[in-house]
């Protein structure tokens, strides 16, 4: 088996196609459009243009798949918040949200349920360890850690429109 391959074809108009041959000779691309979709495809290995999956994936679904694929994952220095009874979680602010321009502290998220934001990823920035005086924008993503039941309902209160 030889090593992987790559290429990247822009799409006028659309966005961009990567495209990757692996070691076992299967093909895989992904087209991202500009408005932050993906389209991940998996081609046959009999006929390497003969597609047999194709999964399209918004924004958000994407930015999971690209975190699930990361080998940060398994370092063995991580802490493993699951043997603690903890969940760490992505929650998105949408455009419309209630806390678009607003305060972090004005949502009261630690306060009502005892989660913990972490971080707060915006465009390809991110902004770790913030203060209850940091000002949320709609599509900002916040990485917050704690229990079920509070990630739950910090995930409620965040969503509000």
């Amino acid at each position: 088996m030889g090593a992987a391959r790559t290429s990247r074809t822009p799409l006028p108009g659309i966005g961009v196609r990567y495209d990757l041959v692996t070691r076992e000779r299967r093909r895989l691309s992904v087209v991202a459009e500009s408005d932050g979709a993906r389209t991940l495809s998996a081609y046959r290995r009999s006929d390497p243009d003969d597609r047999s999956l194709a999964v399209r994936l918004d924004a958000d679904e994407a930015a999971v798949v690209v975190d699930a694929l990361r080998p940060a994952h398994h370092s063995p220095s991580l802490l493993s918040t699951t043997e603690l009874g903890l969940v760490a979680e992505r929650i998105g602010l949408s455009a419309s949200s209630h806390w678009n321009g607003r305060l972090l502290g004005d949502t009261r998220t630690r306060t009502e349920t005892g989660v913990s934001i972490v971080a707060v990823l915006r465009r390809a920035e991110a902004l770790p360890s913030p203060g209850p005086d940091f000002r949320l924008a709609g599509g900002d993503t916040l990485i917050v850690i704690g229990t079920r039941e509070g990630v739950d309902t910090a995930a409620e209160i965040l969503g509000r429109e």
